[in-house]
C-alpha cells in the first residue's frame, strides 16, 4: 500500500486505507459526516452513528450534565463529551462518549477519561471492535470503567478496573447501574434501550 503525505485538508472518505502517522492525523482537518480512526497506522473511515445510537448517547449526556448541575455530589463529574478521539498509543479511537471524574478541573488533552461509553453498531466486525479491540486498548491506557451498551443483546457490559485489570459484569435491561466514580448517578438501562428502539434499524 502506498503511503501518502497527508496535509490538513486531505482527510475524508476518499482517503480510507492510506497510511497516516499519528502526527499527521492529529494535525489534520476532517470532512464532516464521517467518523475517523487511526489503527496500526492506517486511516479507517466509518459511517456516522445511527439515530438509535445517537439518541441514547445524547440522553446519557443529558443525565450526566443534570447530575453535575443538580446533584449534591455532582462535582465528581468534571466533563463529558460525545464523539471524542482517544489516544491509545499510536492509535486514535473515536469513542461514543468520554467521561472525566475526580480531577477537580476541566480535563487536558493528555488526561485519560475515567469512563468511556460505546453504543454497539450492527455487525460482527463492530461487535469485535467494541467488545474486544477497544476494550484492550482502553484497559492499556488506564481507563477506570468501560461501558458497552448493546441494544441487540439488551445489555450493559461494564469493564471495571480492579488491581490494574478489567473485570467484566453484564447488566440486563431492567438494571440500574451505579458507580463509585459518580456517587449518586444512575444509569437506567431500560430507558436508554427504549430510546434506541423508537428509531428504524440499519438501512439495507
Amino acid at each position: 500500500m502506498i503511503a501518502w503525505k497527508v496535509t490538513p485538508t486531505m482527510i475524508g472518505p476518499w482517503t480510507a486505507g492510506i497510511h497516516v502517522s499519528p502526527r499527521e492525523y492529529d494535525r489534520a482537518l476532517f470532512e464532516e459526516g464521517y467518523r475517523y480512526e487511526l489503527v496500526d497506522g492506517v486511516l479507517v473511515v466509518l459511517p456516522s452513528p445511527l439515530e438509535n445510537e445517537r439518541d441514547p448517547n445524547d440522553e446519557l449526556g443529558h443525565w450526566l450534565r443534570s447530575y453535575q448541575e443538580s446533584h449534591p455530589q455532582g462535582r465528581a463529574l468534571d466533563a463529558t463529551l460525545p464523539e471524542h478521539t482517544i489516544r491509545t498509543g499510536d492509535n486514535r479511537r473515536k469513542a461514543d462518549r468520554a467521561i472525566w471524574c475526580g480531577l477537580g478541573r476541566l480535563p487536558k488533552r493528555a488526561d485519560v477519561p475515567s469512563i468511556i461509553a460505546e453504543f454497539v453498531s450492527e455487525g460482527r466486525r463492530n461487535w469485535l471492535r467494541d467488545y474486544e479491540t477497544k476494550r484492550d486498548e482502553y484497559e492499556a491506557i488506564g481507563v477506570q470503567e468501560y461501558w458497552v451498551f448493546d441494544r441487540f443483546e439488551r445489555t450493559l457490559t461494564v469493564y471495571k478496573r480492579h488491581s490494574g485489570k478489567f473485570r467484566k459484569r453484564v447488566y440486563r435491561e431492567k438494571s440500574v447501574y451505579t458507580t463509585d466514580l459518580l456517587p449518586g448517578f444512575e444509569v437506567r438501562l431500560g430507558e436508554l434501550l427504549k430510546l434506541a428502539e423508537r428509531w428504524p434499524g440499519e438501512e439495507p
